[in-house]
């Protein structure tokens, strides 16, 4: 039997919710990122901002560096912006869109996108992303993802826990667009932007 490597996070159902420790650094020397590790301290995944100048995409990478999903922004002049989130790095179809919301208590909304028989669960976030503190409901209003602050640590550490049922890459994936959405400065756009 080959051993698996040490990811930390399975996308499987778990019994447990998933518990990540996301920080706002890459590992990369020069570079913009997030360096995201499980609940045992190992890394789980990671985002580098190399490959794009103005942070427009950035590619959410499991601990081995295999792309999960790639992040989009699409800019539209009287829409306001959206962010397409892809499968790896296939960019033709995307398989989620998120899009801010100015309505209550509601920032942003994860809209699956069709094309398979089975319709993918859709999402809407509420809270601050600012403050790290904000949750992502079902269609149902059940809590299935959370963005909490870590203990005195300020904004650049925190914690994404996941229900299990949930994608953790997607949950990671929509904290990687509400970061280019609502941080500021945004950690994945250039130094220069």
């Amino acid at each position: 039997m080959v051993p698996r490597p040490v990811s930390a996070v399975t996308e499987r159902a778990a019994e447990a919710p998933t518990t990540l420790t996301v920080w706002r650094k890459s590992l990369l020397f020069d570079c913009k990122g997030f360096t995201v590790f499980d609940a045992k301290g190992n890394l789980a995944y990671r985002v580098d901002s190399y490959a794009s100048e103005t942070g427009d995409e950035v590619v959410l990478m499991d601990a081995a560096g295999r792309p999960t999903f790639t992040v989009r922004r699409k800019r539209f002049s009287l829409q306001g912006d959206q962010w397409l989130v892809f499968a790896g790095e296939e960019t033709r179809r995307p398989v989620y869109t998120i899009r801010r919301s100015g309505r209550g208590k509601t920032m942003a909304h994860v809209t699956a996108c069709g094309g398979d028989a089975s319709p993918s669960p859709s999402y809407e976030v509420e809270g601050s992303y600012a403050q790290r503190c904000c949750v992502v409901y079902d269609a149902e209003r059940r809590a299935v993802a959370e963005v909490r602050p870590k203990e005195v640590v300020g904004t650049d550490v925190f914690r994404l826990v996941v229900q299990p049922g949930v994608g953790v890459s997607l949950a990671m994936a929509v904290v990687v667009a509400l970061e280019q959405m609502f941080a500021r400065p945004s950690l994945l756009r250039s130094w220069s932007t």
